[in-house]
């Protein structure tokens, strides 16, 4: 979503506050795709604080779509956020791009809330998600679900270096 920022950048004090809904249907994170959950509208605040510094606030909340990291399952992952920036609009394209500060969501005199959202869901993005805490995985043999049940593969880890060992006792087992 786009807001159109003439108006207020040109009046000290004029404020935009609105509430909208944001077009964000996935998120990409190191190069995967991630659906997002029609997302509640966000609040947005605009204030010209004076001399051309814009004052964003944006809040809300974010669902995303994230498989757990131990057995592959969806879950919902909830973002909570409060965006808050400031945006000296008296700097050029060029040097809001060799800024230290991340710019991307101006775009010719517009604010661009969903990639402003997208940063901020980048920022936080989590590590790894669990189903639950105590979530099992999955059955490095087979691939089966072990929080469904037990697979019923042996999945006894033996010190490769005793492999040797467990072939001669094998082959002299009583039958």
């Amino acid at each position: 979503m786009l807001v159109e920022l003439s108006k207020v950048i040109f009046h000290e004090g004029y404020t935009i506050q609105q509430e909208s809904k944001l077009d964000l249907t996935d998120i990409t994170v190191q190069g995967e795709k991630f659906p997002v959950l029609a997302p509640d509208p966000v609040k947005l605040k605009i204030v010209n604080s004076g001399d051309s510094v814009l004052a964003i606030q944006v809040q809300g909340k974010v669902s995303a779509v994230i498989p757990c990291s131990r057995c592959l399952e969806d879950v919902r992952y909830d973002f909570p956020f409060l965006i808050e920036r400031n945006v000296d609009m008296k700097l050029s394209a060029e040097e809001m791009e060799e800024s230290e500060e991340e710019y991307n969501f101006i775009e010719k005199g517009h604010l661009n809330v969903d990639q402003l959202v997208k940063n901020e869901l980048l920022i936080n993005w989590p590590i790894r998600v669990l189903c639950k805490e105590d979530c099992r995985g999955i059955c490095s043999r087979c691939g089966a679900n072990l929080n469904l049940g037990d697979c019923g593969c042996d999945r006894e880890e033996l010190d490769p270096r005793m492999a040797a060992v467990k072939d001669i006792f094998s082959k002299f087992k009583e039958v």
